[in-house]
């Protein structure tokens, strides 16, 4: 797919961490799976991963872990 950001280059698949902050709440998920511009950077994820992501997220926050840094699964 031709980079949403740049437009210069096609997406290649890869991997990515995605950081989330919500008040003291801090979580890091490694190991995201994304399409990546190889020109610009740039990550793409892809709307069904990024509801799993939401999901882990408000599952950490509810559990009242401050600082985690897990993997994506």
């Amino acid at each position: 797919m031709l980079c949403l950001i740049c437009r210069q280059a096609n997406t290649i698949i890869g991997f990515t961490s995605i950081p989330f902050d919500r008040d003291e709440f801090k979580i890091l998920i490694n190991h995201v799976p994304v399409e990546i511009c190889p020109n610009c950077g740039e990550a793409i994820v892809d709307e069904e991963i990024a509801s799993h992501l939401l999901n882990i997220a408000e599952n950490i926050v509810s559990e009242g872990i401050i600082e985690v840094v897990c993997d994506y699964n």
